[in-house]
């Protein structure tokens, strides 16, 4: 028996298209520079420790998570990736971040003395990132007062200055305002390489930062396009929905697949007549008779309650529209078309993902609900078996 006919509904995520996606992203950034793949929120969904390990055998160099719990699942799967916490620091984190040689952001020098003094109890020499706000508005030193601060963080004997890097809000689709942010940031390290302006420090050699990043994957979609000098400004790429081809208001690109499937299946077939109406708050009524097919998957599922009367789902190849609101743990469709005639209970149904030569995209649903493909694959539940396709190395 296939296992996957004991779930109502569950997600397949396939290893040979993150294989090839990241081939693809290897190819479009070179051998020379560092891909940081970004991991967080359970690897947008598809499983943390599992995508972590294929990742691992695909040949990342740096992994980006959110949280200290998130850094340490990575560390968990292989004990030898530097794990870059994007964001701040809570106190009570400092600890086990050093403990663990969990490297931290730093967007304050607050933040920084007390990594410093945990570090030196620790008797170790931590690795940090420090980031400039060039326009995101959120974590990081403003661009035109980051010097300073960065070097008086370079000076910290317990710290090991190991990367520095910005944000692109908007790369998909203000392309100049994401390449102001570059001049801005290229400014910041063309004068953390000049001398020192205090007379007593200029004996100190430039500052020369290893590790240097800004593109997400919209950057290396459509800022990277053309422009072989970002390159020799940035030597670290940080992928994240690249890696699950669901990038929004980019076209599609060549050579990247989605990896997630989001399925379930037909638990009851009714007829219905004209004036019934559907689900909570009778908001389909239908105007004629009908076939309809209950899903075995709702908004307790991670299918939004959003796409009630406004989604479509797939079975048999075909386009299904939703009748409706979602309920937590059903969904309601149209089956009145005579190919659905002798549809059974226990059909496959493609909520997200393809079929036959249909499909339906993460940038599709997130239309539908008036979100972004981000939340939608993060929005899965925990209840929602995984399932993965292909082995872990090739």
């Amino acid at each position: 028996m296939n296992p996957t006919e004991l779930y109502r509904c569950w997600v397949e995520v396939s290893f040979n298209a993150l294989r090839g996606n990241l081939a693809w992203i290897r190819g479009r950034v070179g051998r020379r520079a560092k891909i940081l793949a970004v991991v967080k929120a359970d690897a947008y969904g598809h499983g943390l420790p599992q995508i972590a390990g294929a990742l691992m055998q695909g040949g990342v160099d740096i992994f980006g998570v959110a949280t200290l719990g998130e850094a340490l699942g990575v560390r968990a799967v292989g004990a030898g990736w530097p794990i870059l916490l994007l964001g701040s620091s809570l106190p009570a984190e400092i600890e086990a971040t050093v403990r663990h040689n969990i490297m931290p952001t730093i967007s304050s020098l607050d933040e920084a003395r007390r990594f410093q003094r945990e570090a030196a109890r620790q008797k170790k020499s931590l690795p940090v990132h420090v980031k400039v706000d060039t326009g995101m508005g959120r974590l990081g030193f403003w661009h035109e007062e980051a010097v300073a601060p960065i070097r008086r963080i370079a000076a910290m004997p317990n710290l090991r200055l190991e990367g520095i890097y910005t944000h692109f809000p908007s790369a998909e689709d203000d392309v100049a305002f994401s390449l102001e942010q570059v001049e801005r940031f290229r400014r910041v390290l063309h004068q953390l390489a000049a001398p020192h302006p205090s007379a007593t420090m200029r004996h100190q050699p430039p500052m020369r930062i290893p590790l240097r990043h800004a593109e997400n994957s919209a950057g290396l979609l459509s800022v990277r396009e053309g422009r072989p000098r970002l390159g020799r400004l940035f030597n670290v790429v940080r992928p994240g929905l690249a890696y699950w081809s669901c990038q929004p208001t980019l076209p599609s690109v060549a050579g990247l697949q989605p990896t997630l499937s989001f399925k379930s299946r037909v638990i009851l077939v009714k007829r219905i007549t004209a004036g019934c109406s559907i689900s909570y708050g009778r908001t389909f009524v239908a105007d004629r008779p009908m076939r309809v097919a209950i899903v075995g998957a709702g908004y307790g599922d991670g299918y939004s309650r959003a796409l009630s009367n406004r989604a479509q789902v797939l079975i048999r190849g075909r386009r299904c529209r939703v009748l409706g609101r979602v309920t937590m743990d059903q969904t309601i469709v149209d089956v009145s078309e005579p190919v659905f005639r002798d549809l059974l209970v226990g059909e496959e149904v493609v909520l997200l993902g393809a079929q036959g030569r249909e499909a339906i995209t993460a940038t599709e649903v997130a239309a539908w609900e008036e979100t972004i493909p981000w939340e939608v694959l993060t929005s899965i539940t925990k209840r929602v078996p995984r399932v993965y396709i292909g082995a872990t190395s090739a």
